[in-house]
């Protein structure tokens, strides 16, 4: 009977400690957002794959067993990502310098594909208005850990429709949380808003005050949807036609373990436009991001105001929006935004890049990613 009561007590901590942790994705989301993280099948706890499954594993991956790459978690039921306090403090956030940045040949008039438009001339980024909470105050830098290290993308929240002005969503791309079809999810994700709030340079970010750094806390993933079309095609060393479908939606919490949703204690929150015209009639838009490749740092947000033309990767697959842009890796995830009304409204992310760093280009977010969206949100509409 004591070591019944004991597995019991294990059993419970562990639900409590991992709850909320499983994701869902791509055709499949609903079948897979029922395995849950405390699946009662077959009248025992079930932890899903790559997740610790005592408290002393809990432990073991808090103290760095994270890192053991070897058994990579793939599927969409076996993302874990357990919040370790304080392990993105100011200073490993200033190291965090790569980005999982993917990159192609410049596609232009002579494509293959009749929907593609002439390679856009290069727009120089121009940096945003500081503080960032005053003037973007929706976009922020993720950050998460890979077998490369620890690594940043962009990110932007957006509007809930089952909570609003309560939204814990944040649009990005899915290469920022799963390496496609040769890997699996990052681990230790985190967005952070307004990263950097005052921009200085990232050589002073590790002593600067936290309260500027990250003004309004970290924001950990607590569960995933990024497309099925992404996992199962999705290369992290050039683009191909599963860049179509590069976007991914993170549902997250505050590590302090505030009450607020994340919309209420940034005060913001980005609207979301699915079908929209095709990008040869959107008109101009802007392109937000923290590039970290050189020659820039990661340090600022930039943006490339631009007007869009069509690129296709592969055949059969939607045409992307592409843009002239400056900005390099670490921009991955940044959101690309009009003026609807006067919303502010995301209409793309930014997926891939040319390898000389003169365009971005991103997907558009048709109905698969309205699937991914509308099932994230319905998995927490009741919480």
């Amino acid at each position: 009977m004591p070591s019944i009561r004991r597995s019991t007590a294990t059993a419970a901590a562990l639900v409590a400690l991992l709850a909320g942790t499983v994701t869902a994705c791509g055709p499949s989301d609903d079948k897979a957002a029922a395995s849950g993280a405390a699946d009662q099948k077959g009248g025992g706890l079930q932890i899903p794959k790559g997740m610790p499954t005592s408290l002393d594993d809990l432990k073991k991956w808090k103290d760095g067993g994270w890192q053991n790459w070897d058994k990579w978690a793939r599927r969409a039921g076996d993302f874990a990502n357990p919040v370790i306090k304080d392990h993105w403090k100011a200073d490993r956030l200033a190291e965090a310098k790569n980005s999982p940045e993917i990159g192609v040949q410049a596609t232009g008039a002579g494509s293959e594909f009749d929907a593609t438009d002439p390679e856009p001339q290069p727009v120089t980024a121009e940096q945003v208005a500081r503080p960032y909470h005053q003037h973007m105050a929706p976009v922020g830098k993720i950050f998460f850990d890979s077998p490369k290290g620890p690594m940043v993308c962009s990110g932007t929240i957006v509007e809930d429709p089952a909570h609003p002005g309560k939204s814990n969503l944040v649009w990005t791309a899915g290469h920022c949380v799963h390496s496609g079809k040769r890997g699996g999810w990052m681990r230790n994700i985190v967005f952070v808003p307004s990263y950097n709030d005052n921009g200085v340079p990232m050589n002073q970010v590790g002593g600067t005050p936290s309260q500027q750094v990250t003004p309004y806390g970290r924001f950990w993933a607590d569960w995933i949807t990024t497309s099925g079309e992404w996992i199962n095609m999705g290369s992290e060393d050039t683009g191909n036609g599963g860049s179509a479908y590069d976007f991914a939606v993170l549902h997250v919490k505050p590590e302090n373990g505030s009450g607020k949703s994340l919309q209420e204690t940034v005060g913001a929150a980005a609207r979301v436009a699915f079908d929209t015209p095709s990008a040869d009639r959107i008109g101009s838009l802007d392109a937000f991001g923290y590039p970290a490749a050189p020659p820039f740092d990661g340090a600022r947000m930039m943006n490339c105001p631009a007007r869009p033309g069509r690129l296709v990767m592969q055949q059969g697959t939607p045409a992307m929006n592409r843009i002239g842009c400056t900005m390099t890796g670490g921009t991955s995830g940044g959101g690309w935004f009009v003026n609807h009304g006067g919303k502010l409204t995301l209409v793309s992310n930014t997926s891939i890049s040319s390898n000389t760093h003169t365009w971005l280009a991103g997907p558009h977010l048709g109905p698969e990613a309205q699937r991914i969206f509308q099932n994230i949100s319905r998995k927490f509409a009741n919480q």
